[in-house]
């Protein structure tokens, strides 16, 4: 500070801390206009970077169809009720290109170019994990569907939310099926063996470590435990190993693309292996684009529209897929399920602060205690939503059919798969209602999570 006694000699000084204070000024201001932009016009912008180019493009189309039909909808309600008044909902993004450090990047820009304070989930846990650090460093809200690496959950972050299922739980559901048919089938759980394959990233190696935590618990042997090559193009040798020790379940977890080169790679081998469990089979395509050599394949799923779950936004589960396939013309994959269920979080947020305030969102998301078309969510204090269950579905007459967990069953594992030699193309294959249901074909295109 400049004192009276100073102030003579001081003047120059003086001058320096007017200008320093003028250009602080100015610089302040520059950040509230984009600030004002959340809100503007009686809308409030949500942003995302999503992977609309890249390795991740089809599911990251998938994610973002889901957040626009969310928005769409909430808009056709009459908007988002905030305390005295009523705001529109609408979503900002850019294309992360299936890059960690783009999405990153994107996140930065949409928060500190763009004003927005809200920020929903891009695909894949590796980019959830790359944006994080982002939104923590803001102390921003993010809600997301699509990273599932339990990972995420680790780093105490207090702004990070997830709509679903950690990773782990993927296929677990299937090491279980396993033993118990085995079990019926008078086999001791030491005898059972199983065969791993996975790609080289976060996600599928949680997927692998659940099952491995299981079978261990189990007592069942894992007999193969491989990589993936990074193209995910090619699974010879594993296939090879498979023929030699014939495991009981060939798991394979390399999101759609692995999906699709699992199916193809087994039947043009012709691999006879009891259970095929894969992951992102919606996503694939593979009942739709493999009827004959994706039957009896299980597959694990986030979400199904045969499930009993409804909310006040969409109806029922059936009643979302439906909307869904009428707006974007293919079956709604979970993957676009949950990013639509993590813009309700924020919708139910908002009204539940009667504010706009981040830290008061922030605040409501975290207790949150909702149903949703996609199933009940609740966040332990890491962020995880610990309401709802994963289902598994088997790939049944060219149809999902969920078989697990059991009060959501809708038929019964077929176990083990029959010799390719008695398979011919399934009967309803070309007549199957599309969709994973209860009763519908696979839905979706495209890699990643």
């Amino acid at each position: 500070m400049i004192t009276k006694g100073t102030r003579r000699r001081a003047w120059p000084r003086r001058a320096a801390l007017i200008a320093t204070a003028a250009a602080a000024a100015i610089f302040a201001a520059a950040r509230m206009l984009p600030s004002r932009a959340v809100a503007a016009g009686d809308t409030i912008t949500l942003g995302a970077a999503v992977s609309l180019t890249g390795k991740y493009s089809t599911n990251g189309k998938n994610t973002l169809d889901g957040y626009q039909l969310a928005v769409k909808r909430i808009n056709e309600l009459g908007g988002v009720k905030v305390g005295e008044r009523t705001y529109r909902l609408a979503i900002k993004y850019y294309d992360d290109e299936s890059t960690s450090a783009r999405g990153a990047q994107l996140v930065e820009r949409l928060i500190t170019q763009d004003g927005i304070k809200y920020i929903l989930g891009p695909y894949s846990s590796g980019l959830t994990k790359a944006i994080a650090p982002v939104t923590e460093k803001y102390q921003l809200p993010m809600v997301e569907g699509n990273g599932a690496d339990r990972s995420l959950f680790t780093h105490g972050f207090r702004y990070l939310f997830a709509v679903l299922n950690t990773s782990d739980h993927y296929l677990r559901s299937a090491v279980t099926l396993l033993a118990d048919h085995a079990k019926d089938l008078g086999r001791k759980p030491s005898d059972v063996k199983i065969a791993i394959a996975i790609e080289n990233d976060d996600f599928s190696q949680d997927v692998r470590d659940g099952i491995v935590e299981d079978a261990k618990r189990l007592g069942m042997q894992v007999v193969i435990d491989d990589k993936l090559p990074p193209e995910v193009n090619d699974m010879s040798s594993t296939l090879t190993k498979v023929k030699a020790l014939r495991p009981d379940m060939l798991a394979v977890s390399g999101h759609a693309k692995g999906a699709t080169l699992a199916v193809r790679q087994v039947a043009e081998q012709q691999i006879q292996v009891p259970m095929l469990a894969l992951t992102h089979c919606d996503s694939a395509q593979i009942a739709e684009k493999f009827p004959r050599d994706a039957e009896y394949a299980v597959c694990g799923s986030q979400w199904d529209e045969g499930l009993a779950y409804s909310d006040k936004w969409f109806g029922s589960a059936h009643d979302y897929a439906e909307r869904f396939k009428k707006e974007f013309g293919y079956e709604a994959p979970y993957q676009a399920a949950e990013s639509t269920a993590s813009v309700l979080v924020f919708v139910d947020a908002f009204t539940r602060a009667k504010s706009l305030d981040p830290k008061k969102v922030r605040d409501a998301i975290a207790a949150t205690d909702m149903m949703t078309f996609f199933g009940p969510i609740k966040f332990d204090e890491t962020g995880k939503n610990v309401a709802k269950s994963m289902v598994l579905y088997q790939v049944q007459g060219g149809q999902y059919k969920v078989v697990a967990p059991e009060r959501w069953a809708r038929s019964k594992l077929i176990f083990p798969m029959p010799p390719w030699s008695e398979r011919g193309a399934p009967a309803s294959a070309s007549h199957a209602t599309p969709g994973p249901t209860g009763s519908g074909t696979a839905s979706g295109t495209g890699s990643g999570r």
